[in-house]
């Protein structure tokens, strides 16, 4: 299954297409995955291309899982903006506990959401003040 996603992941696509089709193809994927697959992709994740992580980001909340959750947090070392946004906003849906006390247990996380709020734009800045409600609650 992994070389299934790694495949569509890989694959140029417009936008459009990724957000109306893609993602949903990817998360049909990662329902299926197996111990194995999960192995897999945390082991090469950080190594594939940008936009790759981006998609794979995007897509992490289908069954708030930790194989999910532990890849999230791996990507959220990024120095790329626009993925540690996705990350961050993909976490929201990680309600569980068990989820908070995970990010919570990296404070490095916390930090860099409150340094990024003073100038975000207003959505984004939205997006993180819900996800440090949603961390505290």
């Amino acid at each position: 299954m992994f070389k299934e996603l790694d495949n569509l992941l890989s694959a140029e696509t417009t936008v459009d297409s990724w957000y109306d089709d893609g993602c949903v193809i990817a998360s049909e994927i990662l329902s299926e995955f197996s111990s194995s697959d999960w192995d897999i992709l945390s082991n090469q994740v950080l190594s594939k291309p940008i936009e790759w992580q981006r998609k794979i980001a995007y897509c992490l909340d289908n069954k708030c899982s930790v194989h999910e959750l532990n890849i999230l947090i791996s990507l959220l070392s990024t120095n790329d903006e626009e993925l540690f946004e996705i990350c961050i906003d993909t976490l929201r849906s990680y309600s569980s506990q068990e989820s908070k006390n995970m990010i919570l247990d990296n404070p490095q996380i916390l930090q860099r959401v409150n340094d990024l709020l003073p100038t975000a734009s207003i959505p984004v800045r939205k997006m993180l003040e819900d996800f440090l409600a949603k961390i505290r609650s």
